[in-house]
């Protein structure tokens, strides 16, 4: 399986612009900038999808593991943020609350974690990686 997307930009690094699209079309010619990237200007960034793409990735992860132990959560909502310094992303920080029936706090501890070490994104991601979560049952 192979996924894809394009960027394009115009112009000078600070004063250009470009359009990011994703294969699958949900990012469409979609803003993104100097000022969007480094103040808070309209449109996205590499940090912010970076931030999406560990945030679900791990998220699907979890739910794989908790089904493989015979759990099936009510709601998993991770929240991850990307901390972009001195031109390098130094951490992914995943914040998750999670609500699964019948799981004791150790069992999801082993699955929450391997989902953290596990998933693919985190496999690519060449930083530090850590993890907050709250089990609600």
């Amino acid at each position: 399986m192979k996924r894809k997307a394009n960027a394009e930009w115009l112009g000078s690094g600070k004063e250009g612009k470009g359009h990011l699209t994703t294969q699958s079309t949900v990012l469409n010619q979609t803003q993104y900038s100097f000022s969007s990237r480094f103040e808070e200007g309209i449109g996205t960034n590499p940090e912010e999808l970076i931030a999406a793409a560990h945030a679900g990735c791990f998220t699907m992860k979890l739910s794989f593991n908790l089904g493989a132990a015979n759990f099936t959560p009510e709601k998993l909502d991770t929240t991850c943020t990307v901390n972009f310094e001195d031109g390098a992303v130094v951490e992914s920080h995943l914040y998750l609350i999670a609500q699964v029936k019948g799981i004791s706090e150790e069992k999801f501890a082993e699955v929450v974690n391997d989902a953290k070490e596990n998933c693919p994104i985190s496999k690519l991601l060449n930083t530090k990686i850590t993890l907050e979560y709250k089990l609600e049952n």
